[in-house]
């Protein structure tokens, strides 16, 4: 394709050249004709080079034109695939990214109904608790329920540790006083009384104290209490020459006993001169594995006589088992005896056979007899 600017450079030279013709054929009237014509000619040449080359360069043009509009095709495809290829890639970028992210939506969603059930189940836990935890206070806070809490507490930790031929529950003691449990231990030392009691108002209010001062006169309280228990166990259950010199006081909470032990300690040590032992559910289950600990040696030094009897009786049995045992031996040595002298007499028996059948009956019966003479023993 030739470029219109080389055409209209083309024809404005053209018109040029006319113009000037035009011009000097004016100016040139009167010069002389071939003059002007080798100038006309020498123009015409220079306008036929000129044609030449402008169509030439056109031809140039048009082919680096050509070449460019090629170029720019093939880069138009290769922009066009690259970005169809990053649009493709960008897509399924997208698409797996969504994929992904539904995933986790969905797993998030499960974890979080999972967490929902739990929590719901947890919830209704704690209102099963808040129930029994109202419930519990409801007993706590009458004495009588209250000492029978306690009762239960002890019977339980008592019949987990002890057999039932160790123990009694509510026994009557002399003179008609019933103690909750009694160990049945043998004497030394004796049966142990214990008792439960739950001196919980007092600690309460201890517990709700606000000031020094009020801590002061609930501690006091909460001594005098503990004191008063201890003295009653003391009196009640503490029989010289039917119980044991000590008895124990048990305390159904923790709490209340590391309370005393840790800001009451004169309190303990009258507990200790008045022999009454204060336990708490931890320390009454070591105390009760110890008296099975008694129980099970007492059993055994009843039982000491019946052993060495049998022991006894074993080591005649194993005397009798000896001399049966020496007696059979010689039976063996009397056999092995018997068996020697029979394979004596088989050896003998078996010689005979041979020299039967070395006689041979023959024409000289005088050399056979004489041969059978000198088999014959003694000979």
């Amino acid at each position: 394709m030739v470029d219109p600017v080389l055409i209209g450079a083309a024809a404005a030279a053209a018109l040029a050249v006319v113009i000037v013709i035009v011009v000097l054929g004016q100016n040139a009237r009167g010069r002389q004709d071939g003059a002007m014509l080798r100038a006309v000619d020498g123009m015409m040449q220079a306008q036929s080079s000129l044609a030449g080359r402008l169509a030439q360069l056109a031809e140039t043009q048009a082919a680096a034109q050509t070449q460019l509009g090629e170029r720019l095709q093939a880069q138009e495809r290769a922009l066009a695939k690259t970005v169809e290829e990053r649009l493709a890639d960008m897509a399924k970028r997208m698409d797996d990214g969504l994929q992904q992210s539904s995933h986790r939506q969905a797993t998030s969603l499960h974890d979080l109904r999972e967490r929902l059930a739990v929590i719901d189940a947890a919830q209704k836990n704690i209102t099963e608790l808040s129930a029994q935890v109202v419930s519990l206070q409801d007993i706590l806070s009458n004495k009588q329920t209250r000492g029978a809490f306690g009762e239960i507490q002890l019977a339980d930790l008592v019949q987990a540790a002890l057999p039932p031929s160790a123990y009694e529950f509510q026994a009557t003691l002399p003179g008609g006083k019933r103690v909750d449990c009694l160990l049945k231990l043998p004497n030394p030392p004796g049966p142990i009384g214990v008792d439960a009691k739950f001196p919980l108002e007092s600690w309460h209010l201890m517990r709700r104290a606000k000031d020094d001062a009020e801590k002061l006169v609930a501690g006091r309280a909460f001594a005098t209490d503990i004191l008063k228990h201890v003295r009653d166990i003391a009196e009640k259950y503490i029989i010289p020459g039917e119980t044991a010199e000590s008895a124990l006081m048990f305390l159904p909470s923790e709490a209340i006993y590391a309370e005393l032990h840790a800001n009451f300690p004169e309190v303990v040590e009258k507990s200790y001169r008045a022999k009454v032992w204060i336990v708490s559910p931890t320390t009454l289950m070591a105390t009760l594995n110890t008296v099975r600990a008694v129980l099970k040696d007492a059993r055994m030094r009843e039982q000491a006589g019946l052993i060495q009897k049998e022991v006894r009786l074993l080591l005649d049995d194993v005397e009798r088992l000896d001399g049966r045992v020496a007696q059979l031996d010689k039976h063996f040595v009397q056999a092995t005896e018997d068996i020697r002298q029979i394979r004596i007499s088989t050896d003998k028996v078996v010689k005979r056979a041979d020299r039967i059948e070395a006689v041979q009956v023959g024409d000289d019966a005088e050399a056979v007899e004489v041969q059978v003479t000198a088999k014959l023993p003694g000979n």
